[in-house]
């Protein structure tokens, strides 16, 4: 697909500093009263259609009744278009989701401005699902407009992003809004219970633990001759850190999730290894293929964390903490002075659809969750890890947290953006923005 220009085909500077000010006046206004929306119709829109928003929207529509999709948004029209074709098909192998999606022709909107016109469309929740890179002014613009919100996971690439989702998240809180993100652990049985356990004093304090996602490649879209760089990238968002993050920060969060959860604190530093050995080819961008981080909390415990994406190598993906008086999964299984095994219900409800389910249960009650502050902790936390094996250099929470950095370009147009270099332990530094890195 050959975009063609037009007034939704760029994102600008001025974009990002109205975002800015509207979460600023937004936390200089009064709170607002939460709504207890009771049994009232809630009407959704999704914003990014590609394979996670499009299972978002159909854990959205499958956790609740009373729920209507009205509105989707995305940059690429083939990306509209096929979320569509996947919905329909959705529909007619489950009869109770046909009249859940009602989506028309009119409220399926492209282009960068595609997020904005969804908020504009009368919904009363909107799914953020678009590349991490866009989610901090996605996040701004929806709690500008007094929207509901679940938000994919991560939530920012860069410290930036981060205290822009902090901020939000306080608007949101103030203003009676449900923020709730794709951090679906948090809404497990088995995990929900294992950690009350754990936080009861099943294994005593603490003293360490390991994470990890090791796991083969994924996708990668080929370079079309069409395709502009930002159109390249954008549509391989996962191999540029100033769209994904880098995999660490993309994937490997639900387990420092995990850790920050069970630790009930972020870590205070971080040192770490990581690199580029087998994708690395141009076509997979500039970003490691491999991590390994040491985080020290607050308490003194370390938590190893390791993560992997090269085909023909062992998967492991999970956590295990040691205490005091046990171990632990944190998700199924207690070893040690209080053994515990959680049996799952039959059938045992899906996480995915769970963390929706909890999310509209909130909004109806008038008591809305928000998430928004420790999934951007967590976020940080994968930033940090990330930070530490690009620079080799040690990376503190205060320093990270107040850093200079944002990766995301002020201004986005389907034209011209040179590739960041891959980093360098040793040379790369953490003090950057988006332009002397090239990305």
């Amino acid at each position: 697909m050959t975009p063609t220009p037009s007034s939704s085909d760029h994102l600008t500077r001025r974009d990002f500093v109205r975002t800015a000010a509207a979460v600023t006046a937004a936390l200089a206004l009064p709170p607002a009263p939460a709504v207890a929306m009771g049994s009232d119709p809630i009407r959704v829109g999704l914003i990014g259609c590609g394979g996670r928003g499009t299972g978002a929207a159909k854990d959205c529509l499958t956790a609740a009744d009373g729920v209507v999709l009205v509105a989707l948004g995305d940059l690429f029209e083939d990306k509209l278009a096929s979320c569509r074709q996947s919905l329909a098909r959705m529909a007619t192998e489950d009869a109770s989701l046909t009249t859940k999606i009602t989506v028309d022709d009119a409220h399926g909107f492209t282009g960068f401005d595609a997020y904005r016109r969804v908020i504009e469309s009368g919904v009363d929740l909107v799914l953020l699902a678009s590349p991490p890179a866009f989610r901090p002014q996605h996040l701004a613009a929806a709690v500008q407009a007094g929207k509901h919100i679940f938000m994919e996971k991560p939530v920012a690439v860069d410290p930036a992003g981060v205290r822009s989702v902090i901020a939000s998240s306080e608007v949101a809180a103030q203003n009676g809004l449900a923020v709730v993100a794709g951090t679906q652990r948090r809404h497990d049985a088995g995990y929900r219970t294992i950690v009350q356990q754990i936080h009861d004093g099943a294994i005593g304090e603490v003293v360490s633990a390991q994470v990890y996602w090791n796991q083969g490649g994924l996708w990668m879209h080929p370079r079309q001759p069409q395709w502009s760089d930002v159109e390249w990238q954008v549509r391989n968002w996962l191999y540029f850190t100033w769209l994904s993050g880098d995999h660490i920060v993309e994937q490997h969060i639900h387990n420092l999730d995990v850790a920050n959860w069970v630790l009930r604190a972020h870590p205070v530093r971080a040192v770490g290894v990581g690199g580029r050995q087998w994708r690395t080819d141009p076509a997979y961008g500039h970003i490691y293929d491999h991590f390994a981080i040491d985080y020290e909390y607050p308490n003194g415990a370390h938590v190893l964390s390791m993560c992997r994406q090269i085909d023909a190598t062992a998967s492991k993906v999970g956590e295990h903490f040691v205490g005091t008086r046990g171990t632990s999964d944190a998700r199924s299984a207690i070893e040690g002075e209080r053994p515990f095994r959680f049996e799952p219900p039959a059938p045992k409800p899906n996480p995915y659809v769970q963390e929706h389910a909890d999310l509209i249960a909130s909004i109806r009650a008038g008591r809305p969750l928000n998430e928004g502050r420790q999934v951007a902790e967590s976020t940080l936390t994968a930033i940090m890890g990330r930070e530490a094996a690009y620079t080799g250099q040690e990376i503190t929470w205060d320093d990270l947290l107040n850093a200079d950095q944002a990766l995301v370009p002020p201004e986005l147009s389907f034209g011209p953006l040179a590739v960041a270099p891959v980093a360098v332990p040793g040379q790369t530094v953490l003090k950057r923005s988006w332009n002397s890195t090239g990305g």
